[in-house]
């Protein structure tokens, strides 16, 4: 199975360098990944020094300042890069001047996906962002981040039941260009106060069952969340949790949740 791993980080002053992201790849049979910038950070040369140093290994979404008048210029310059597929936003970014959603809007006409950052439930069933969701050109691909921000480790409120934030969040399935994130099980189950010699859970919400109900797998992707993950269940074990859990019916479902996914709604090569 062609697997990609579609939310990953890469750095030199925060995270680790690209070679720790490789060694667990290789080491977990992940052919190809998605570099995503993360929060505060701008400067995207790692990213793209990332790419060529290692051919066929990395995508990137990049990040800009929103709040600096030349950000789509900026947007205009990187997406000129091969590997470069898509810009991650939060909710709120807004650019100056007269348009507030210039910086969303100049990355649909670029063909640029945007990853949306988003820690809380709250923020994507917020009236505002859906509708701005919405109001995107339906071409434009759209991604929900870690499971419309069921991640327990920031907001551990979102994993409780009966997730009506969650399930407001999941209503941009009705957006046939969205599509949504998940990682490993340990970003929305708490751990174990005694953990087996292997991987398990003393109680999982239903997000992904829920995930799979709105977007089906062709429109779910896994993300690691390399390194932040390592503080979780670890790079393989977000993998494998995920490939064995029973949302996935069959192994065309894993196949497209795993990888085809990725490389259809990034258009990698």
């Amino acid at each position: 199975m062609y697997v990609v791993d579609t939310h990953c980080h890469a750095g030199t002053s925060w995270f680790e360098p690209v070679e720790m992201l490789l060694a667990g790849m290789n080491q977990s049979d992940v052919q190809h990944a998605v570099l995503t910038q993360h929060r505060g950070m701008i400067d995207n040369a790692y990213l793209l020094e990332s790419i060529e140093r290692f051919p066929g290994r990395f995508s990137a979404i990049v990040g800009v300042d929103v709040a600096d008048p030349n950000a789509l210029t900026t947007l205009e310059q990187l997406a000129k890069n091969d590997g470069v597929c898509g810009i991650r936003l939060q909710p709120g970014d807004r650019s100056p001047g007269s348009d507030p959603l210039a910086i969303w809007e100049k990355a649909c006409e670029l063909g640029l996906g945007i990853s949306v950052f988003l820690v809380d439930t709250v923020n994507s069933a917020d009236p505002e962002f859906q509708s701005l969701i919405k109001g995107l050109p339906a071409d434009c691909t759209v991604v929900l981040e870690h499971l419309c921000g069921m991640y327990a480790p920031r907001s551990p409120g979102s994993v409780v039941a009966p997730y009506e934030n969650y399930k407001k969040g999941l209503e941009l399935a009705s957006r046939p260009n969205t599509y949504i994130k998940f990682g490993g099980l340990g970003e929305f189950s708490e751990r174990p106060a005694r953990l087996d010699p292997q991987l398990g859970f003393e109680s999982i919400p239903p997000a992904l069952e829920m995930a799979y109900e709105a977007f089906g797998p062709k429109r779910m992707m896994w993300g690691s969340d390399f390194p932040p993950s390592a503080a979780r269940e670890g790079y393989r074990n977000s993998l494998t949790g995920g490939v064995e859990h029973p949302a996935f019916k069959s192994q065309e479902d894993r196949e497209w949740a795993f990888g085809k996914t990725a490389q259809q709604a990034w258009k990698l090569a």
